[in-house]
């Protein structure tokens, strides 16, 4: 039998964000994405799902109000 990885995907606002480094945790990946999307730093990740041969993970944006 052989046994091969599934690969991380990452999804915000709709859009498919590839995995940066497979040896990083979430939170690393968190704060590498955070630099090209903002709002990723205040969200939440939720997964992972699988797809196909994908493991899916959700950032979803943080509700709140401000002020």
């Amino acid at each position: 039998m052989k046994t091969t990885p599934m690969r991380r995907e990452f999804s915000f606002a709709g859009l498919k964000l590839p995995d940066p480094n497979s040896t990083l945790s979430l939170d690393d990946v968190k704060a590498i994405l955070a630099m090209q999307y903002p709002e990723i730093a205040t969200a939440v990740i939720s997964g992972p799902e699988p797809v196909g041969d994908t493991m899916r993970y959700t950032f979803e944006r943080a509700i709140g109000s401000k002020g």
